[in-house]
């Protein structure tokens, strides 16, 4: 069994590892932020869209039933929406309905 003096350590040196994970950016860049730190905060968004994009349609099976029409038309549904009103939580959201529809349907 644990104690609690072993459980407060155990604590406090989650919190001031947390601290120091929080407060090291700060640090490092105090003079300016790197250019490649900047670059890195321009791409890297789309590439883990598209990254999770790649992931979510793997295993999709175009040779059988039902051809990758739920996906293809959630996606595309997705990209209409989000180009159209440009909401995120709108876009996701009724791609997910109208996937979960469809392969409940289909």
């Amino acid at each position: 069994m644990i104690s609690a003096a072993h459980s407060l350590l155990l604590i406090g040196v989650m919190a001031l590892g947390t601290m120091a994970l929080r407060f090291l950016p700060f640090v490092l860049f105090s003079r300016g932020t790197p250019k490649i730190v900047l670059y890195l905060g321009e791409v890297l968004p789309y590439a883990v869209i598209a990254m999770l994009v790649v992931y979510c349609l793997k295993g999709t099976k175009v040779l059988s039933a039902p051809y990758g029409i739920p996906e293809a038309v959630s996606v595309l549904l997705v990209v209409l929406l989000h180009r159209w009103k440009h909401s995120t939580v709108l876009s996701i959201l009724a791609g997910t309905i109208c996937y979960m529809v469809l392969i409940r349907v289909m």
